[in-house]
């Protein structure tokens, strides 16, 4: 039986295959989100722009990009995180590029990345980092290795976030050459979230000097400082900062927390 992990490959194979990322724009000049990571004088958080997700279903109906990166920027995000799966999380490449027009932050493509034409994709739209998920290569689904894909990465002028969520994946991504790791506290495979997840692999294993980047679930800013306590550098929040009404203020209690 397919878990769900299963499904979104399946669904990106598809896209990729409909022409989706076959862009022809202009690549930008790149920013470091590792870098405002470790210059961030409060708690490091990545904001996301998410329309939906499989497990809530639609989050935010009407995405202005420019009010909410605004917000986000205002808020004191030291990045932004845009969802470009169109299937699953409703996203859009366009989104991507109205963040660059509209935001000085440094951008993350979030998708998911089989193919190095995403890649070529998310540069000329002005990604400064991509999201890869190291269940992916493991599964067998992505066009190449993990070390070729994200050394192709890294030739785009692109950082990589390293997504992982078992011990295992963990303690392989700290030893690639990915510029941060990221551990998803949401199991893709049954959708089901536990914060315990960043506690359980760091209390178990050493980052080896990578940022690590606690990802999913993260609801207060108590979730922020329990993920820190338990060694997280950085978080990525998505649907808390899409389902507030005020962004700025909301992104703000999160980036406060520590």
């Amino acid at each position: 039986m397919p878990d769900y992990l299963d499904i979104l490959a399946q669904t990106a194979k598809e896209t990729i295959h409909s022409g989706y990322y076959n862009i022809a724009a202009a690549a930008a000049s790149k920013l470091s989100l590792r870098k405002a990571i470790l210059e961030a004088k409060n708690a490091p958080v990545i904001a996301e722009i998410k329309p939906a997700s499989p497990s809530t279903g639609i989050i935010r109906k009407d995405i202005d990009v420019c009010s909410i990166t605004r917000g986000i920027e205002k808020g004191g995000a030291v990045g932004i995180s845009v969802l470009t799966e169109p299937k699953h999380f409703k996203g859009a490449l366009h989104l991507l590029a109205e963040a660059r027009k509209t935001s000085r932050l440094p951008l993350l493509m979030k998708d998911i990345i089989l193919s190095p034409l995403q890649l070529d994709a998310a540069s000329k739209l002005g990604a400064d980092a991509v999201l890869l998920i190291a269940a992916l290569f493991e599964r067998g689904y992505c066009e190449c290795g993990i070390q070729d894909m994200i050394a192709r990465a890294h030739a785009l002028g692109l950082e990589v976030l390293l997504e992982t969520h078992t011990e295992a994946e963990f303690r392989s991504a700290v030893r690639t050459q990915a510029d941060l790791v990221g551990i998803n506290n949401r199991d893709l495979a049954t959708l089901k979230v536990d914060l315990n997840t960043t506690k359980e692999i760091l209390q178990r294993n050493s980052p080896e000097g990578k940022i690590v980047v606690s990802e999913s679930g993260i609801k207060t800013p108590a979730n922020v400082r329990f993920l820190h306590a338990c060694g997280a550098h950085a978080f990525l929040i998505g649907s808390a900062v899409m389902f507030a009404d005020n962004i700025e203020k909301k992104v703000k209690e999160f980036v406060s927390a520590l």
